[in-house]
């Protein structure tokens, strides 16, 4: 990918897109596959806001059972199945284990119920060919079954257990990226660090938007027949430079915070639930549901929320927060005994909710996403979209493309967007992929480990990283660890537009993404990119700061 800012200002595009989390990635993606010039603009790094900071799961809609949803559970099935089709390498299947208790709604005859009408309703789940894809039918588990799966879960109550499959993203960074890189390819235009600073109108209608490039802070313009506004939480100061307010209520945010741990299960995905509390004024507060799942040799435990009124530029976890999210961890799960020292990695958000819960002061978070046209405000050729879910953010896409070619007047082309693998996923079946990459490798001089995480960050484009090896050390380095880690800023620098050190250690390589960086791979990705960008020593050492700075927990001591 190259930040071609000449481009932005010489074209009259289709669509722009603001913002450059899932949803704009997906948009974007979906609309260049059907022939459209697409331009997007994201203010700060793509996918570096709510879009990183993702539990990390696909759900297949489980959840919506319990409204007898079975419209969006099909949705959620249907992405799920969609998703690790077209990203085999960053999409696996994800073993869970929800524990029963009682004989009410968490107990084992009303899973029992639930794993039936959901294996029901998902029939067609493994239409993939590929084995490792397939998600096998839930079943439900003795008490004994469970307690020697999950050996110190609370055992008052416990009548067994509900295994069931959903799917996990091993990298949620890449998958947003991978798309973007996609929608390059078939001739989207795509910048980081530009930030809109106000529309372009012509009579009534928006044509575009006005920018500032924040690396340089040089201002320009763009112009578009249709501006598609997907900034998630900045949309209400997006929506803001219109001359006069939208019609649309202000969308009110919602805090998300999951916490990366040391490991509590091994294999499975656990979900658990605690009591019900009373609050001070008396009301009662439901019991909230934790999910704790493996990843990298992790935990991530989420997910923690609370009402955020404050501009999304400032928002920040604080030690407090953090505290208060331990204390329910351990209330739900005392086994776990966790310490702040046990946490590595905070990850945290914002999602859009409909009100507040008055009575105990919780969020209520929007569950349907949002696609308004604001020609109905008096301001035709722009549209918003408030995206809700990681999991459907594709099957959106489309419906905003189609949706776009329906506001021309014009037949919407098929999509391919579901059948089209994006970059790096040009595999059929994953395992046979991974065991012939790693013999190739062996004769490269690279390990297993080695592989393995080049295959599931970059997929069947893996060896594009390796081209960057030879110009990043001698041969004798080859096998060590900080070869690659080399190779790999040099490939984020070069090919996936990565301007600042935060872009590589946490959206474009495993570096920093789950905690604990060591200060042996944080100098060497400051070094190799500042080397790459021509950087001073004083800029090499601002950008380590800054690093630092987003990981509090565990801050790295700066050499």
């Amino acid at each position: 990918m190259k930040r071609n800012l000449t481009a932005l200002t010489e074209n009259n595009y289709d669509l722009l897109i603001i913002g450059g989390g899932i949803y704009g990635a997906c948009i974007a993606w979906d609309a260049s596959l059907r022939g459209l010039s697409v331009a997007l603009v994201e203010k700060a790094d793509f996918g570096g806001a709510t879009s990183a900071n993702s539990l990390k799961i696909i759900h297949g809609g489980l959840r919506y059972l319990q409204k007898a949803d079975f419209k969006r559970m099909r949705e959620s099935i249907k992405e799920r199945t969609t998703l690790m089709g077209i990203a085999p390498h960053l999409i696996h299947p994800l073993p869970v284990l929800i524990p029963t208790y009682g004989h009410g709604t968490k107990g084992r005859e009303a899973l029992t119920v639930g794993m039936l009408i959901n294996d029901i309703i998902s029939s067609d789940r493994n239409q993939l060919n590929d084995p490792q894809k397939h998600i096998p039918n839930g079943r439900i588990i003795s008490k004994s079954e469970c307690q020697e799966l999950l050996p110190h879960i609370p055992e008052t109550g416990l009548t067994g257990g509900a295994i069931f499959c959903d799917a996990q993203v091993y990298n949620s960074e890449r998958l947003t990226l991978s798309f973007l890189k996609s929608a390059e390819q078939q001739g989207a235009t795509l910048a980081n660090y530009v930030e809109v600073t106000g529309f372009l109108f012509t009579e009534n209608r928006i044509t575009g938007v006005k920018v500032k490039d924040e690396l340089t802070g040089s201002e320009f313009e763009i112009c578009a027949k249709t501006v598609v506004n997907t900034s998630g939480p900045w949309i209400n100061q997006i929506l803001n430079f219109l001359p006069r307010k939208s019609s649309l209520a202000p969308v009110g945010l919602a805090k998300a915070m999951n916490l990366m741990t040391r490991p509590l299960f091994d294999t499975y995905a656990v979900g658990l639930s605690g009591a019900k509390r009373q609050l001070p004024n008396g009301s009662v507060q439901k019991s909230r549901f934790f999910f704790i799942a493996p990843w990298r040799g992790k935990s991530m435990i989420g997910t923690w929320y609370s009402v955020y009124d404050q501009d999304p530029n400032q928002f920040k976890i604080t030690e407090a927060e953090i505290q208060d999210f331990i204390s329910e961890i351990n209330q739900v799960y005392p086994a776990a005994k966790l310490q702040q020292e046990d946490i590595s990695f905070v990850h945290g958000g914002l999602l859009p909710r409909t009100g507040i819960d008055h009575k105990t002061g919780e969020p209520i978070l929007t569950d349907q996403y949002q696609l308004r046209d604001h020609a109905q405000d008096g301001f035709p050729g722009l549209i918003s979209v408030l995206g809700v879910k990681y999991t459907t953010a594709r099957d959106v896409a489309q419906k905003v493309v189609d949706f776009v070619f329906k506001i021309w007047d014009q037949q919407p082309p098929n999509s391919k967007s579901a059948m089209t693998p994006i970059y790096g996923g040009e595999i059929e079946s994953f395992n046979d992929f991974l065991h012939q990459a790693i013999l190739d490798g062996k004769t490269q001089g690279l390990t297993e480990n080695q592989i393995h995480r080049l295959v599931y960050n970059y997929g069947s484009s893996y060896q594009n990283v390796l081209k960057y090896l030879n110009s990043s050390l001698d041969s004798q380095e080859i096998l060590q660890d900080l070869a690659l880690i080399k190779a790999e800023v040099l490939y984020a620098v070069h090919e996936e537009m990565a301007q600042k050190l935060s872009d590589v250690v946490f959206r474009r390589t495993e570096v920093g993404s789950a905690g604990d960086i060591s200060e042996e791979n944080l100098n060497i990705c400051a070094k190799t990119m500042g080397e790459a960008l021509g950087w001073s020593q004083t800029r090499i050492q601002e950008e380590l700061k800054v690093v630092n700075s987003m990981n509090p927990i565990k801050p790295v001591p700066l050499s």
